[in-house]
């Protein structure tokens, strides 16, 4: 990475990478705010608030801005527990599709400044703007309380900071190429220096680490389907609450903006009802493959879409994640890098049980990995809307880990034993094909 004769001062002289950090990100969250603001001011134009004074209308984007970036808002005198006794009244609920405004600025900043860095100078750009993005946090939480909104000026000046600097991590990678480039660290020369083995467990392991990854894009992609499949069915449901709430072309556009938002977090709600742990709408409530179980919920026009009562094939579902394993199964088998049943085989004789036991050690690996990623997920995707019961939505993070473990992990055993008769097959038909 060199510095280009574009990224420099008024008087021609390079500007400082931490300058130059500091206006980037200063960009970054000025966009960033800008597509808050907008929807907000448009239902605003329309006397769609209560309050229509300009420090009001400030906040409620500020709080937005701060809602997007995963930072929790604390809602005074709202919710309620279950026998009548306040709640925590905390909105924790991340829309993380517009979380990806931040991420998608960040991005391009940290392209913009591995393209204007050299390899060990990179970090006074990355300093310089992860400190202003942090001071822009924390004056936003400082400016955007109110007794109704309590915002902890902390949590205000770090968490906007992880969106933003991972993006801007991910973006001067891509720029740069490799890590070596980026860090200056050639990672290949020191694996080299390694001895065999720890290079063929390192194989065997990050190859294990793709298939789970693999695995749990694969069953998130089918659940995507499937919740697709689950808006079409339900389409004249989810009309008639919009025809209900009545809220006009503009107000309409702007529920259709926050519910897009969130459009990422359903995604992740779909995986954990297709892995059977299902998801909760509330205290106390559960949405599964086998049935649904909720109390009543806010006039949102997607709630509408949710499965209700018994489903007599719901259980079928939980096939998604099985066929994911298989995938991902066939997939280590193509690669080769399973070195540890070549490690059992050399130290036993018994082939049998040497194949077994390092497919289901592979399932078990596989599984965890997608798993743990999983759980990530469901982290991220659920929260709490701070009214009423409806400060438990999402699916619970173990459980949601544990039952894609177990279902991905016996995918990857039917995918991995099988994998040699689908290779066959797959080379007998393309040596028909060449015959015809």
């Amino acid at each position: 990475m060199k510095l280009r004769a574009d990224q420099t001062g008024d008087r021609g002289l390079p500007m400082p990478l931490w300058l130059q950090g500091a206006i980037e990100t200063a960009q970054a969250a000025i966009i960033s705010v800008l597509v808050v603001v907008a929807p907000i001011v448009a239902v605003w134009a329309t006397a769609g608030f209560q309050n229509t004074g300009f420090d009001a209308l400030a906040r409620l984007a500020g709080q937005a801005w701060l809602l997007i970036h995963g930072v929790p808002l604390q809602l005074a005198d709202f919710g309620s527990g279950t026998a009548g006794s306040p709640g925590s009244g905390m909105l924790t609920l991340v829309p993380l599709g517009l979380t990806l405004i931040p991420f998608l600025l960040a991005w391009r900043a940290g392209r913009r400044l591995a393209r204007a860095s050299y390899t060990d100078q990179l970090w006074q750009a990355l300093l310089g703007s992860w400190l202003v993005y942090s001071a822009f946090g924390a004056a936003t939480g400082f400016i955007c309380r109110t007794p109704d909104v309590v915002i902890n000026i902390w949590y205000a000046m770090v968490i906007p900071l992880i969106p933003f600097a991972l993006g801007m991590v991910i973006g001067a990678r891509r720029e740069a190429g490799s890590w070596s480039r980026l860090i200056g660290v050639d990672a290949v020369d020191w694996i080299s220096r390694t001895s065999q083995h720890s290079r063929w467990a390192g194989s065997y392991l990050g190859s294990a680490a793709k298939a789970g990854f693999l695995a749990l894009t694969s069953a998130l992609a089918l659940a995507c389907v499937l919740l697709a499949v689950d808006f079409f069915i339900h389409w004249n449901l989810v009309i008639a609450v919009y025809e209900a709430l009545d809220a006009g072309a503009v107000g309409g556009a702007a529920l259709t903006i926050a519910q897009l938002g969130y459009l990422p977090n359903l995604a992740v709600f779909a995986l954990a009802w297709v892995s059977g742990s299902g998801f909760a709408m509330g205290v106390g409530s559960q949405v599964g493959p086998l049935g649904t179980a909720v109390g009543p919920l806010p006039s949102i026009p997607v709630f509408a879409a949710i499965p209700s009562g018994p489903l007599d094939y719901g259980f079928v579902a939980l096939v998604v994640p099985v066929l994911a394993g298989i995938l991902a199964g066939w997939w280590f088998l193509r690669e080769g890098e399973n070195h540890f049943d070549e490690w059992l085989s050399i130290k036993l004789r018994f082939r049998w049980f040497t194949a077994s036991a390092s497919t289901l050690a592979l399932g078990l690996l596989i599984g965890a990995v997608s798993g743990l990623l999983a759980a990530g997920l469901a982290w991220l995707a659920r929260g709490s809307a701070g009214l009423g019961r409806l400060t438990s939505i999402g699916p619970d993070p173990l459980w949601t880990g544990l039952w894609i473990a177990a279902e991905v992990g016996i995918g990857v055993v039917i995918g991995y034993a099988a994998g040699p008769w689908l290779e066959r097959r797959q080379q007998v038909e393309e040596e028909a094909e060449l015959v015809r």
